[in-house]
């Protein structure tokens, strides 16, 4: 028992020398330099893709697939650091102020008013629905234990933290950032055994889920326009139509298919037109899915694929989304992409209550009805989830009954 007490007190006193020591190395490395890309030489970095494509580009950095993952400073923290407002209490006990600093923004604990332990904000994850945030320790990286929601304008306990303690043990390992970030290789940890963190090379990190993380590696494509600009037809890049239907719904499930999926080989070696079962295998070993099981967070690729919609056409997640576009929360606007295959025609009625609702009403609440928002159970926070879309488009009774009820029209 005394030698483990040691050994315990031996890693205490370790981390403590270290943090310092994890400071200053997180100081070394900034953004890789304009023009070259951690990649690889084939890799020619979104930046090059503004000159030719400025309003796509710029309508992009509004994106939930830009606000993936950014380095956290003044334009991507959400949260408010205003006395009052900048803190979140556990209990009377316990509580995380978040504050600024000469050298960043930082989440401090507090037990019974005695700092306990500071981390700094070095990566924002997130900035739709709410935001989540990492830290470094040496090249370790691990989530604070306060997150952001959009919606409240608060700051929460991250999701599925306990409630009664502030927790920055969390690690933030490869199977998250294979969604949130473009890029990053693995390095030999440079605390092995701590908390079984990974350990990354922070030079290769590549924020976002960029231009060539859909489209492939660009520097070909770039030198060949750039040479031969009266060229109008994209060479040497993958353009989204040019794929087949599955090779689309692959591109979009390496990250929309939950986390059930079994790793073969690193995802981020996937490139569009890949064989996704060349990277990941779902763990249903062929079973049948059922969407009433499927948490509506993470797995749109199977809640789609459930749907009569997709299985009677030929229906693509492009159909509905346009990644390049802030479409978020215009509703009406989805609502019309669905009156594209579903509309009156002749003596066919797209919706069951047309004439019993305005068409105004009918025609902009298609998704509040077919693909109601249900909680999350892999986002939660306290005792509520998430509220998500579900992407099973169906036909959901009770859901449609809250909406007429909140009407006051009865069905008969």
């Amino acid at each position: 028992m005394q030698i483990l007490m040691f050994k315990k007190k031996v890693i205490r006193l370790a981390i403590i020398l270290l943090l310092p020591l994890a400071f200053i190395l997180s100081q070394c490395f900034k953004q890789h330099p304009a023009g070259t890309d951690p990649r690889g030489e084939d890799y020619a970095g979104s930046a090059t893709c503004k000159s030719c494509h400025k309003n796509v580009y710029t309508s992009y950095l509004h994106t939930a697939h830009f606000m993936a993952s950014r380095p956290s400073d003044d334009s991507t923290i959400q949260g408010s650091f205003t006395k009052g407002a900048n803190e979140f209490v556990f209990n009377p006990h316990i509580k995380v102020v978040m504050d600024k600093h000469k050298n960043g923004f930082y989440q401090t604990s507090y037990i019974d008013s005695k700092k306990d332990q500071s981390q700094r904000f070095d990566i924002s994850f997130g900035g739709v629905k709410g935001q989540s945030y990492a830290y470094w320790f040496t090249n370790e990286m691990f989530q604070l234990p306060i997150s952001y929601e959009v919606s409240g304008h608060a700051w929460i306990n991250s999701p599925g933290y306990s409630n009664d303690k502030a927790a920055f043990e969390r690690v933030v390992n490869t199977r998250c950032l294979d969604c949130h970030v473009s890029s990053i290789k693995s390095a030999p940890a440079q605390v092995p055994g701590y908390y079984d963190a990974e350990g990354y090379d922070k030079k290769s990190l590549v924020y976002s889920v960029d231009c060539e993380r859909c489209h492939g590696p660009a520097a070909e494509h770039v030198k060949f326009q750039t040479e031969n600009p009266e060229e109008k037809k994209a060479k040497f890049i993958v353009t989204f139509k040019s794929l087949s239907r599955d090779q689309k719904i692959n591109m979009c499930a390496v990250c929309h298919s939950g986390l059930d999926s079994r790793i073969i080989k690193p995802v981020f070696g996937f490139k569009p037109g890949d064989t996704l079962s060349n990277y990941m295998v779902s763990n249903s070993n062929g079973s049948p899915i059922d969407y009433k099981t499927i948490d509506v967070h993470g797995n749109q690729r199977a809640l789609l694929g459930s749907s009569k919609c997709f299985i009677s056409s030929n229906m693509d997640c492009s159909t509905c989304h346009n990644t390049h576009v802030n479409d978020r929360d215009k509703v009406n606007l989805y609502a019309a992409r669905c009156q594209t295959c579903h509309s009156n025609t002749g003596n066919h009625v797209f919706c069951k209550l047309t004439g019993k609702l305005s068409t105004d009403m009918l025609t902009n609440n298609c998704i509040s009805c077919h693909m109601p928002a249900f909680a999350s159970k892999t986002i939660v926070t306290g005792n509520s989830g998430a509220l998500v879309h579900t992407h099973h488009i169906g036909i959901y009774t009770d859901q449609t009954q809250k909406i007429l009820a909140y009407l006051k029209v009865k069905i008969n």
